[in-house]
């Protein structure tokens, strides 16, 4: 199975790592992004649609993991953070979906606008059709993680591990609190989807500052 560790953490560290000709291309298409040492920011608790989109070819089992810290901006009862897999295309600027690819997302919000959301923290996948057209295939509570997203936690580093295989269009999201990552939530995606392949991902968040770097 294919590991696809978070990009933009590679980029990071990329002087120590890697030649910079073998970096993948990037763009920061929206929100206020920055590395400090090893991990990348997102800086701006105002920012909805803030966005960075890394070029991958993905196709078959993938992997996707890394760990992700909360660092402000859930006060205000909302907040969000998510990873578009396959896409076709990058779009260099805010937008709500990106292109057609899949959308895995963790969410906190304390009055969701859709019955189907579950209040406080869940994950949802949505399908992303275009820029600007999405739809919700999946939603699961997660409120028993909800102490993750507070000052008291702010140092935690949680891990974050989700596999997707193109050729069955089975999703894997595993719970980070399990011992080595061995439980997980699974659900598969439209089968008219199958097989995914896609050269683009796009790591977003929603209204919060969070910080991420490879590895768990």
């Amino acid at each position: 199975m294919k590991r696809l560790i978070l990009v933009l953490a590679v980029i990071g560290i990329a002087s120590a790592v890697y030649a910079q000709n073998q970096l993948p291309e990037y763009h920061f298409a929206s929100g206020n992004w920055e590395f400090v040492g090893e991990r990348a920011f997102q800086k701006d608790v105002n920012a909805r649609l803030a966005k960075a989109n890394f070029k991958v070819p993905q196709s078959g089992p993938m992997i996707y993991e890394f760990n992700v810290r909360y660092e402000t901006g859930a006060e205000d009862g909302h907040g969000g953070f998510g990873l578009h897999v396959f896409g076709n295309s990058a779009f260099n600027k805010a937008s709500w979906g990106s292109g057609k690819s899949y959308l895995l997302w963790l969410n906190y919000d304390e009055n969701p606008v859709s019955k189907r959301i579950p209040q406080g923290l869940s994950a949802q996948i949505y399908r992303s059709y275009t820029n600007s057209w999405m739809d919700l295939v999946e939603s699961v509570d997660l409120n028993r993680y909800a102490s993750f997203l507070t000052v008291e936690n702010s140092t935690a580093q949680v891990p974050f591990r989700v596999t997707v295989d193109g050729n069955t269009g089975e999703v894997r999201v595993y719970d980070p609190t399990s011992p080595d990552l061995i439980d997980y939530y699974y659900f598969f995606i439209d089968k008219k989807d199958i097989p995914l392949k896609g050269d683009w991902g796009s790591l977003r968040t929603n209204g919060v500052s969070l910080s991420f770097a490879m590895g768990l």
